[in-house]
């Protein structure tokens, strides 16, 4: 950043050292802060794009796991997972379209003969590319692709491959030996580098800044969908696709909302939940204020569900299971007369977040994983009151070497104040 009217693009956010948010046309727009959150500022600058030293990174862990877990090579189609191990956002369709990562060697594609100038346009050029024509079978040519880089017939199936592809290569190659590629995708992309971090931070700081913005025009009579544009045009005037679902009264009872739709009213309790993403990466976001004076009750409540989050954040530390984390808020909201188990705290703790909203690991009872630095979970307890109103409190937090953080500042501190001083 050489000059006072240089700015740094990050994943179509572009931040001006003078304090102005730039559009992707270069349209000058005025943020939340007008360049008063220098930590944004702080947090923009540390981001940087992901390339092919990272990829190879991720082979590289890839391998070893690959070879760790006797399998040939993981097979992955178009999703997440491509564009974690590729930078490759391929469509899904009726026609296979895949990698193979075998062991030590760069990605091997499988691809529709009419698409190879597309995809030698997305593939670098060092990379192999294989075609099938329409009348040929991609299962045939997946299986002596196995068979060709590898020694083992065993390959690693990406969770998320449709199913038509694992059918298909039962059938036309029953030969190849299919079984789960989750300890691989998984094993890698459930620890994040310091690079993938800084980009959750990122985002999770602007969904904050979004909602505090949008907050400040909450008005009586205010629809649902009126509060959902505010909060969509604040993360905007950060430079990215954001959102936030707000659940006005009663509505707030059903942990996604309700279908029913109503106008604000004093004393009522707005939850929203939502998000944006930076390089990717994603942010989720949860906060619940009330409109005008809260009750006491509605306060013990909020009270309660903030210290079921700290609890949480308190019990995640490197070493613990996902369910003992799960189990240290469900706990505290017992303890306050809101239970047994799911009865008003009805969903599991938290989930994995990244290049998806929701992904391994889960922090849910049952789940016996040991948490490892670098992984990322939300923590998001709740306490739901069926047809009356629902407390949830969301900050996404990130496993360090003795503890868990609180990514992108900006903690609840009551229901009139949902974002606390740094």
């Amino acid at each position: 950043m050489s000059g006072r009217r240089d700015f740094l693009k990050i994943g179509g956010l572009a931040l001006l050292t003078g304090g102005r948010v730039m559009t992707a046309a270069g349209r000058e727009q005025t943020a939340a802060a007008r360049g008063e959150d220098a930590r944004l500022k702080e947090m923009l600058e540390a981001v940087k794009p992901f390339g092919p030293d990272d990829y190879k990174i991720r082979w590289q862990k890839a391998s070893r796991l690959i070879t760790e877990h006797g399998l040939g090579g993981l097979l992955v189609e178009p999703g997440p997972t491509m564009q974690y191990f590729t930078g490759v956002n391929w469509w899904r369709s009726e026609r296979t379209f895949a990698f193979i990562l075998f062991p030590d060697k760069e990605p091997v594609w499988v691809c529709s003969g009419f698409e190879l100038d597309r995809a030698r346009e997305m593939i670098p050029a060092e990379q192999e590319i294989r075609t099938w024509e329409e009348n040929e079978s991609p299962f045939l040519l997946i299986g002596k692709t196995v068979r060709e880089y590898s020694r083992h017939k065993k390959i690693g199936i990406e969770p998320q491959t449709r199913s038509f592809i694992v059918y298909g290569l039962r059938h036309d190659d029953p030969g190849l030996e299919l079984t789960d590629g989750s300890p691989i995708s998984e094993g890698c992309r459930g620890i994040k580098t310091e690079k993938e971090i800084k980009c959750l931070e990122a985002a999770n700081r602007i969904t904050k800044l979004a909602y505090r913005e949008a907050f400040k025009k909450i008005k009586e009579g205010m629809t649902q969908d009126e509060l959902a544009a505010l909060i969509r045009d604040a993360h905007a005037r950060y430079g990215v696709a954001g959102s936030g679902g707000p659940s006005f009264g009663p509505a707030s009872s059903f942990p996604h909302g309700s279908r029913k739709r109503k106008n604000l009213e004093t004393g009522d309790v707005i939850l929203v939940d939502g998000g944006c993403r930076v390089e990717g990466y994603s942010s989720d976001v949860t906060r619940t204020l009330v409109f005008g004076r809260a009750t006491d009750r509605q306060k013990k409540i909020w009270e309660t569900v903030r210290k079921a989050q700290l609890a949480a954040l308190k019990a995640c530390r490197p070493g613990a299971t996902c369910e003992e984390v799960d189990r240290a808020a469900r706990k505290i909201i017992e303890a306050a007369g809101f239970g047994p188990g799911y009865r008003y705290f009805s969903h599991r703790l938290g989930h994995g977040i990244g290049l998806e909203g929701h992904e391994f690991p889960y922090l849910v009872q049952g789940n016996r994983l040991r948490i490892q630095p670098g992984m990322t979970f939300s923590n998001e307890p709740g306490i739901y009151l069926r047809g009356e109103f629902g407390i949830r409190i969301e900050d996404c937090m990130v496993v360090t070497e003795d503890g868990a953080r609180i990514m992108g500042g900006l903690e609840a501190v009551s229901p009139d104040e949902p974002f606390g001083a740094d």
